[in-house]
């Protein structure tokens, strides 16, 4: 089904799928309680656990997406990884863990997410690391829903345009956690997201919504202008009360002690916008390019320190306008960044 308008909400404001914690249901309710579009993290999350959180927004009787990752294609170099696991080794002894060499094969389940998702549809559903086999968006489409891709360049937004998307979430760099490049060796150049959105505009006659360095009102306003059709945040959510950000996490991004953000591949393998923390500095340039490999060597180091309210090992995602962040109702927020749409 295509269409020019591609969500169905009093709003032009969507909450960024972020996947991990943050994203909840309680999120995902105070969001479309005041007219914005809310997005369900599928990343890392059974099909089980996944049919279970859109069965719980389904009963609030609203739109609202689902996000899923396309796996990577590429295979990590094995000696780069083994190299990067024993490097990390001092890290792991912090906290008496054993870190596996080996690196572990994963595509998140992607098969049986898409049969969920046709199965049972819902009105978005938004793709991000890249673009699947058509016959996969296709089959999205011929079930009901309108299906995304998320870029980071013209030439990713006419790939996908290519493969028969009713829209685009186009990224800038200043936005938090990763990067949707589909070549994670490549490290997004520095551009304003609005100049972006133009870019693409200029590329693809498709709709989009835009997301990166959204701190408030007035970048909202800037995003329309460029010719958005709405604006992603996911920053400005992460201290509010329904998220599911941890402790750690929540207090990191207030405190002073954490003055810039960086983009790194030092947890996860692929380029990420996080807070710059000892980890990035101590491991920034050993950190081979293999997602999700690297997720999964660092994933129980990353538990253990955010239960240990260790920031220094944490990964700290974060976009620009992360000092913006505030506590309190979601609700608010969204409310306060409409106050220019």
């Amino acid at each position: 089904m295509a269409s020019d308008t591609l969500l169905d909400s009093p709003l032009p404001i969507v909450a960024a799928p972020m996947a991990g914690g943050p994203t909840t249901i309680a999120l995902a309710a105070a969001v479309a309680s005041v007219g914005g579009f809310p997005f369900l993290a599928g990343g890392y999350k059974t099909p089980d656990a996944l049919a279970a959180e859109i069965g719980q927004v389904r009963a609030l009787g609203v739109p609202f997406g689902v996000n899923l990752f396309v796996p990577a294609q590429d295979q990590p170099d094995e000696t780069a990884f083994s190299v990067y696991a024993a490097e990390l080794r001092s890290e792991a002894d912090a906290y008496g863990l054993q870190l596996d060499a080996v690196p572990v094969a994963d595509d998140d389940r992607w098969a049986e997410k898409v049969e969920l998702l046709i199965a049972d549809p819902v009105p978005v559903v938004s793709l991000t690391f890249g673009l699947p086999d058509p016959t996969a968006i296709a089959a999205l489409r011929r079930a009901g829903s309108r299906v995304l891709a998320t870029v980071t360049t013209p030439e990713e937004a006419v790939a996908a345009r290519n493969c028969g998307v009713d829209g685009l979430f186009v990224q800038g760099p200043d936005a938090g956690g990763h990067s949707a490049t589909f070549a994670p060796t490549r490290t997004p150049e520095p551009i304003k997201t609005a100049e972006l959105v133009r870019r693409v505009r200029a590329a693809v006659d498709l709709p989009v919504i835009a997301a990166g360095g959204v701190d408030g009102p007035e970048a909202v306003r800037r995003l329309l202008d460029a010719d958005a059709q709405a604006v992603a945040v996911g920053t400005l959510l992460l201290r509010t009360d329904e998220a599911g950000t941890s402790p750690t996490h929540k207090a990191a991004l207030a405190d002073p002690a954490f003055g810039e953000t960086v983009i790194t591949r030092a947890f996860t393998g692929r380029p990420a916008h996080a807070l710059r923390n000892g980890f990035i500095d101590r491991h920034q340039q050993a950190a081979p390019v293999a997602y999700p490999a690297v997720h999964h060597l660092t994933r129980a180091l990353r538990q253990a320190a955010g239960k240990a309210g260790d920031a220094d090992r944490l990964h700290l995602w974060a976009g620009t306008g992360y000092r913006n962040a505030p506590t309190g109702p979601a609700a608010d927020v969204i409310r306060r960044l409409a106050e220019e749409a």
